[in-house]
């Protein structure tokens, strides 16, 4: 009985601290908007935080308060320049260095996601070297979005949580009220991405076939299915010189369809994408914040995901799924 006692009343203090365990969340300096975001989904402030550079171009991200003991979220996308993904290597080795409880990786987009497997002889598989990276610098978990291929997540030795933007374009196709739905994927391997669209909206789905002649550049393009008259919806996990989706569109409107939009993650939008997208029948493209752009088309739409993200962190602070509050 005495034993008993004891503990209620010396390990109460340690159990207390244990659930009531400090959180807080940082950001390196491309990703700050999107972080800002989350911050006030969630309902807290933003950790302090310097980056000091050198005159040649170095950098050394500094956390400007105490996170010992702490688990903090780190937000950044890996999007190019490689400073980017430098700087989040950094802030998990300081965060490690300075005694945090867990490092969560927020990576909102998954940069180098593209080189998930050797297309052809003596090429890097990117995707990997960049999960040794994270894991080497001292990361516990990964929260990302949309990975440009699933297999990725098994790159990695610790959990990864992989989120998926339907849960906030599904209620975006809704509230667009198209008489005459049709899902659509500008290639076969989103064949599957827009099936589960499709499914869920309980519409029709069509796919293209592409034949590249190089990267970036799309040689021909055939449509499997039938648009005439159809509402189409266009959907990709991301969006980089807007060849595809624009070829898309052309065939489409080519073969009957009534309209063209499109969805698409991760808004990488180089070279000439928005001239692209300018000229294209594309009613509109529909994009995620993951990457921050100033954008230079008007027919480019942007939908949020800070709410999902502070929801996922909420449900890992929580020790609870995260499965249940997305749509897939």
């Amino acid at each position: 009985m005495l034993i008993f006692i004891f503990k209620i009343i010396y390990l109460q203090p340690i159990f207390y601290h244990i659930m009531k365990r400090p959180f807080k969340i940082f950001s390196a300096r491309s990703s700050r908007k999107i972080a800002l975001a989350i911050c006030k989904a969630y309902g807290t402030e933003l950790g302090d935080e310097t980056v000091i550079e050198f005159s040649d171009g170095e950098f050394e991200p500094s956390f400007d308060e105490s996170i010992r003991g702490a688990d903090i979220f780190l937000v950044q996308s890996t999007m190019p320049p490689a400073d980017n993904l430098m700087e989040l290597l950094l802030m998990i080795d300081a965060a490690r260095r300075a005694s945090a409880y867990k490092i969560n990786a927020v990576i909102p987009y998954f940069g180098y996601a593209r080189q998930d497997k050797k297309g052809k002889p003596r090429v890097p598989i990117g995707a990997k070297l960049i999960a040794n990276l994270l894991t080497s610098a001292g990361v516990d978990r990964v929260l990302t979005m949309d990975l440009h291929a699933d297999q990725i997540q098994g790159f990695f030795d610790i959990p990864v949580d992989h989120l998926y933007s339907s849960s906030v374009f599904i209620p975006y196709i809704q509230s667009l009220n198209l008489p005459n739905l049709t899902i659509a994927s500008p290639d076969m391997g989103g064949s599957n991405r827009a099936n589960t669209y499709a499914k869920f909206l309980n519409s029709e789905i069509v796919v293209c076939y592409k034949h590249r002649e190089k990267a970036n550049e799309v040689g021909k393009m055939l449509l499997i299915g039938d648009v005439e008259g159809k509402d189409v919806v266009l959907v990709d996990d991301m969006v980089d010189t807007a060849g595809t989706l624009t070829k898309a569109a052309e065939v489409m409107i080519e073969s009957g369809a009534n309209s063209v939009r499109a969805i698409c993650t991760h808004g990488v939008f180089s070279g000439p994408a928005y001239e692209r997208i300018d000229k294209s029948p594309l009613i509109e493209i529909a994009v995620t914040d993951t990457i921050p752009k100033d954008h230079k088309s008007n027919k480019v739409n942007i939908i949020s995901i800070a709410d999902l993200f502070a929801s996922s962190i909420e449900a890992v602070l929580q020790n609870e799924s995260i499965s249940k509050h997305y749509l897939r």
